[in-house]
């Protein structure tokens, strides 16, 4: 069974199906297509797989061009159907792990992909969790589920975990050239998985255990959680100073060694960073012990949306205003530059804030035409303003929250009464210097 599936893989006519098809889902999709195995994509969102299979996409990243070839390829088919699990050879999970409203794991998405997988699981197939979790939710929680089914894991059927390292609107890096880490339930699953991998990514990194390569994802972006915290933590103290923090990393960075530069900014968006390092308190929680350092960072880089609003209202009554019912136009509300995910975008909590603050609020994101419902806050219907220069002047301030290159920085501080700039997005416009405030 294990023979004949590793000579499936290596031969490129195992299928591969791929469950959530998403910012982590669709990209791997490619991946796999592009090294000519075909690919079944799986998603419980009916419009989503309606658009794939008329050839169009719903991600910034992917052109209607691309779906229209990975149809006209026959190597990609895409639906709703569960029981249809058991046409692939290799199931690959990409569904979401959020966080529940006291911040600890929320787990549902796994064990509803779970039970599906279990009512049409086979011997010979191949399964793979890609969604980030805290260390020993493949053993503890997806392998009790699957074997309901009957069948033997490393014996009828193989498990293995393998981190997604997507970064929507990175152009350098795709799925395809980030190197793959993989561990297995038992030494054939990990061969399993490695060889599949192998045959999409650039390489792969074979690691002892899933729960190791569920750390080394938890570790990679709690790492940049803790220095983004550090670092937010520094702009305030030298907002304090009037020392110009932007200035001060362009400088530190020039030293060949020893430091790697991190960016302060409104907080932290997009479906990891904000998460993960909590994970990994809840699980410590659980084992009886405090992570003092994690929670601190978390403490630190969610209050950075509350520190913008404050700056921003300082700043217009320097001017002699109120917050109150004066007009503020957001600028971005995807979580990160030239992206079109809102995932736990600090847009939201500051806008939230901004409307508590009786402040009349527009926006513009050139990715995000109307504000998307999101689970934690309020969100009023709003769509996305153009940028003329008559409605800039008409703003009381404009708010930079995400620094999206389609923005013309020089016209929109022309045109405005006052800029507040969260990521230093102005740092090349000429003149206007009385009119941008940085926080």
């Amino acid at each position: 069974m294990v023979d004949k599936l590793e000579q499936a893989i290596v031969g490129r006519e195992a299928k591969v199906g791929i469950i959530g098809l998403g910012y982590v889902g669709l990209p791997l999709a490619k991946a796999f297509i592009n090294a000519k195995l075909s690919v079944i994509g799986f998603d419980v969102d009916p419009q989503k797989v309606d658009f794939l299979l008329s050839g169009k996409s719903y991600l910034k990243q992917f052109k209607d061009e691309d779906i229209k070839q990975w149809l006209d390829s026959g190597l990609f088919n895409a639906t709703t159907d569960m029981s249809r699990l058991t046409e692939a050879d290799c199931l690959l999970i990409c569904v979401p792990t959020p966080l529940t409203s006291d911040h600890k794991p929320d787990l549902k998405y796994i064990i509803q992909t779970a039970e599906s997988i279990k009512q049409s699981l086979r011997p010979g197939q191949l399964v793979v969790l890609e969604s980030t979790t805290y260390p020993s939710t493949t053993r503890q929680v997806l392998l009790p589920i699957l074997e309901e089914s009957g069948l033997k894991a490393g014996q009828d059927f193989f498990l293995a975990y393998s981190p997604e390292r997507e970064d929507p609107g990175n152009t350098t890096y795709s799925a395809s050239s980030i190197p793959k880490v993989v561990g297995g339930l038992d030494e054939d699953s990990g061969r399993l998985a490695q060889k599949l991998y192998e045959q999409a990514v650039v390489s792969v990194v074979p690691v002892s255990s899933p729960e190791i390569a569920e750390a080394c994802k938890i570790l990679e972006n709690t790492y940049r959680a803790v220095n983004i915290a550090l670092i937010n933590e520094l702009k305030i103290l030298f907002d304090k100073m009037e020392i110009d923090v932007w200035e001060v990393v362009e400088a530190a960075k020039t030293k060949p060694f020893g430091f790697q530069a991190f960016y302060p900014g409104p907080g932290l968006g997009g479906h990891c960073i904000p998460i993960d390092p909590f994970y990994l308190s809840w699980l410590a929680k659980e084992k009886g012990l405090e992570t003092k350092f994690i929670e601190l960072a978390g403490q630190v880089n969610s209050k950075m949306p509350r520190y913008v609003v404050d700056r921003l209202e300082a700043f217009l009554q320097e001017q002699g205003k109120q917050l109150v019912e004066s007009k503020v136009c957001m600028l971005g509300v995807a979580y990160k530059k030239d992206v079109d995910d809102p995932r736990e975008s600090p847009a939201f909590e500051i806008l939230d804030l901004l409307r508590q603050r009786g402040a009349v609020v527009s926006y513009n994101d050139p990715y995000i035409p109307k504000l998307p419902k999101m689970r934690n806050h309020e969100v009023p219907e709003l769509k996305s303003t153009e940028l003329t220069a008559d409605f800039l002047a008409d703003q009381d301030v404009v708010l930079i929250v995400t620094n999206h290159s389609d923005y013309d920085y020089q016209f929109i501080v022309e045109h405005s009464q006052l800029v507040v700039d969260t990521r230093n997005a102005t740092k090349n416009v000429v003149g206007g210097e009385e009119r941008i405030r940085k926080a």
